[in-house]
């Protein structure tokens, strides 16, 4: 493995990179050949190009690309996307460059990188590299979350006809129909030698520092060997979404160490029944479920005023 500075000056000097974009979505459909010409303009010698139109081809993309010996794997897409680049590139001695062109952008946010394609670009050729930390969800690394409870029948469930025809509208669309008659969990998270309980429709363990493209927590990151889990309301359906607005409105004022916050780089999460779980977005699963960190796991290019610690 090259040092964190002898990578950046590979990438900034000789720019080999390989592009992998989520085709399939619309955003990346649309702006895919504009990001094509971005890195053309700043001098990538792109080593291969992969616009993933089948999200199954995704992981054996993701083979091939880092088999071309690049230095970066620049990855334009959202959060699933993202998250499998960064799974695939754990422990790797090439970065990843990121192109947010996702909805909520959560892992972009959380590492300080713009939404705007031309000031993400201008990170890929004059950043630097740093290491965060990923999650590690039974054997199974992640970049941001892991949802327990209705989050994950959410994301099992969405019929995929709706999901085209309103893109990430049909998660909420599907959660309205799914609260009426989900069952609350009874939830016992035990980390550091103590046991927590909750009763509750909803558990969080996030590796980083926002949801759904909000801030979880004014000072939870990638890069603070933390997790944090936390439940959403109680068994109440209406303190569920009284609670998720809350979250949303309010993450930026809380801290990681207040109420209902778990802050830990280990957890293990038992539930009264085996309960669904998703991991970023994607079925993975059910309770019980041990959850770890593997901090300073994957490197990626950050602008040169982040703190990499």
């Amino acid at each position: 493995m090259r040092t964190k500075p002898e990578l950046t000056t590979a990438i900034v000097t000789g720019r080999r990179a390989v592009l992998l974009v989520n085709a399939h979505s619309r955003r990346g459909r649309r702006l895919y050949a504009g990001v094509r010409q971005r890195l053309d303009a700043a001098g990538f010698e792109l080593l291969g190009v992969f616009p993933v139109d089948d999200p199954r081809e995704l992981g054996g993309s993701l083979e091939a690309a880092t088999d071309l010996g690049p230095d970066l794997l620049i990855v334009g897409g959202g959060d699933g996307t993202i998250g499998a680049a960064a799974r695939h590139l754990a422990h790797r001695d090439v970065a990843l460059g990121l192109l947010p062109l996702g909805t909520t952008n959560n892992f972009a946010r959380t590492l300080g990188i713009p939404l705007d394609l031309d000031a993400a670009v201008a990170i890929l050729t004059g950043g630097k590299v740093i290491d965060v930390d990923l999650g590690i969800a039974g054997d199974l690394p992640f970049a941001n979350h892991v949802g327990i409870g209705l989050s994950a029948e959410i994301f099992a469930k969405a019929p995929p006809r709706l999901k085209k025809v309103i893109g990430r509208l049909a998660y909420p669309a599907t959660a309205l129909a799914l609260l009426t008659q989900h069952r609350p969990m009874r939830v016992t998270v035990r980390a550091d030698g103590r046991s927590h309980e909750y009763l509750t429709h909803q558990l969080y363990v996030a590796n980083g520092g926002f949801h759904a493209g909000r801030p979880i927590t004014a000072d939870a990151d990638a890069d603070d060997r933390l997790l944090v889990a936390y439940p959403v309301g109680d068994a109440n359906r209406v303190r569920l979404l009284r609670e998720t607005a809350r979250n949303a409105a309010t993450g930026h004022l809380r801290s990681h160490g207040e109420e209902p916050f778990l802050a830990t780089d280990e957890i293990l999460v038992e539930t009264d029944r085996p309960v669904p779980v998703e991991v970023d977005g994607e079925p993975r699963g059910y309770t019980p479920l041990r959850i770890g960190l593997a901090g300073n796991a994957l490197r990626v290019m950050a602008s040169l005023d982040t703190i990499d610690r």
